[in-house]
């Protein structure tokens, strides 16, 4: 009878991998998982901002039109995004200070459903520029509940790349929205925001953000959301352990400040707003998004159509062409989440920022020689220049500026810090994207271009000078590089 042989089951590795899986694997699904919803919000908000770009100019060109946009309508809507999300920046900061994280995100996913429906049925612009009006409430929380869930939610090696996927995210929403107005009827972009609502309703089964237990005093369940969420990794549980510990120690800071005379809290108020911890988070996170919209990108993507016929004088060209900006942002957003993986932040901004102020000012000297009829305007050579400034942008400030935000703002002066830095940004937005009609005519083209290519090289300058590198650092690291 012949032996058997029998190979030894090494039962330990197959612990190790399944010890590993619960270390890094489950908890990577897990942040996978809220991240993807806060990246569905964003993609509905660009579904949002994009209608317009195609909704004006299919309605003008159409015999059957019953919508009537004249060119102050057409202004608001491009812009009212920035200006009806401006209430919504005081309101939500403070439910989140009192509420979490969860319930504020899901309030705003009912309201994201809510809008489409009145987008859907919408007759006349009235009506459209209604449901741009309750999108602000959507438009609001990308500023401010969803950049805190990425930020506290996600681990430090993973957090980079997601708050990244999320503007490019957004970005994908527009092109879809474009696309959609495109090659049919711009009331279908209602009916696939209505479908993409539906994935929201996962925010339901998230916990409630770790670091908000922990500014609560709720250490017990604060210490189950963060193992649900990151594990229990020795950096993970590191993590906790500092936050518990620096918390404890700011509660314990605040309730001896309760006991104090009027005066003297006045003088800790003031104290607090003159410390570096928390200005120059908030005056580096303006400069940030003021480097964004003044780069003239936003208002590319939005004009797109208008700018375009202006260049190449030809509609089927300007159609394509804005399909292939859109495109190529976004391509070149998610080729920059890849750099964000392997470079210092810095590296990755200042690059690019460079990088696309050069064609920026490219793009204006050629506009204005065609202007002079020195050299004759070519439709590759526009779309190219386009294209280019583009994809600089795109992998840089476009992503990197809500991302860098997100990691500068500390913990315990979060909704202070994070309602200025959005009612700035929303603000600038709001006014960029309302007076850039006008900039156009007043200038021209190669005058507007010029315009935020000095306006992006002024705030480029200032980040050149005072942003600290903030890759692979966890919060609290980054708030003690703040302090200086």
């Amino acid at each position: 009878m012949e032996t058997c042989q029998y190979k030894a089951v090494n039962v330990k590795d197959d612990e190790d991998k399944n010890d590993a899986y619960k270390r890094v694997g489950k908890p990577f699904l897990r942040q996978l998982l809220v991240c993807s919803g806060v990246w569905t919000s964003y993609f509905i908000s660009g579904l949002s901002f994009g209608a317009p770009t195609v909704l004006i100019p299919r309605e003008r060109d159409s015999e059957n039109s019953t919508i009537v946009i004249t060119d102050e309508m057409a202004s608001w809507l491009s812009s009212v995004h920035g200006f009806s999300a401006l209430p919504w920046v005081f309101i939500l900061p403070v439910l989140t200070q009192y509420a979490g994280r969860k319930l504020p995100f899901v309030l705003v996913c009912v309201n994201l459903l809510v809008g489409f429906i009145v987008f859907y049925c919408s007759t006349t612009a009235v009506h459209v520029l209604i449901s741009e009006l309750i999108q602000g409430l959507s438009f609001a929380c990308n500023m401010t509940v969803s950049i805190i869930i990425v930020t506290e939610y996600t681990s430090p090696q993973y957090r980079g790349i997601f708050l990244t996927m999320k503007s490019a995210t957004f970005f994908w929403g527009i092109w879809a929205a474009n696309a959609i107005g495109t090659f049919s009827h711009w009331r279908h972009i209602g009916i696939f925001a209505f479908m993409c609502c539906t994935y929201t309703a996962t925010s339901i089964l998230w916990p409630e953000s770790p670091y908000w237990l922990a500014t609560k005093g709720r250490f017990k369940e604060c210490t189950r959301a963060h193992h649900w969420l990151k594990g229990s990794s020795e950096e993970a549980e590191r993590e906790l352990e500092n936050l518990i510990n620096s918390q404890q120690t700011y509660l314990a800071n605040i309730s001896e400040r309760k006991v104090r005379p009027l005066r003297d809290r006045l003088m800790s108020f003031i104290k607090t707003i003159t410390t570096k911890e928390f200005y120059k988070p908030i005056l580096l996170s303006t400069a940030m998004m003021a480097t964004y919209h003044f780069s003239g990108k936003l208002v590319c993507s939005m004009y797109a159509v208008e700018l375009l016929k202006k260049i190449t004088k030809s509609d089927y060209t300007a159609y394509i062409g804005m399909l292939i900006l859109d495109a190529v942002t976004v391509c070149g957003m998610y080729f920059g989440c890849f750099l964000s993986r392997i470079l210092k932040r810095r590296t990755l901004l200042f690059t690019s920022s460079f990088t696309g102020i050069l064609f920026l000012f490219l793009i204006a000297s050629y506009l204005y020689l065609v202007e002079l009829e020195i050299v004759s305007e070519n439709s590759i050579i526009s779309i190219t220049l386009l294209t280019s400034f583009s994809v600089t942008i795109s992998c840089g400030p476009m992503i990197l500026s809500s991302s860098i935000y997100g990691e500068l703002i500390p913990l315990r002066f979060k909704s202070i810090s994070i309602l200025i830095t959005a009612l700035v940004s929303y603000s600038i937005m709001g006014l960029i994207l309302k007076i850039s009609p006008y900039i156009f005519k007043a200038f021209s083209l190669h005058g507007a271009f010029l315009f935020y290519g000095v306006s992006a090289t002024i705030f480029t300058l200032i980040l050149f000078k005072y942003l600290p590198e903030t890759k692979d650092k966890t919060l609290q690291e980054i708030e003690e590089i703040l302090k200086g």
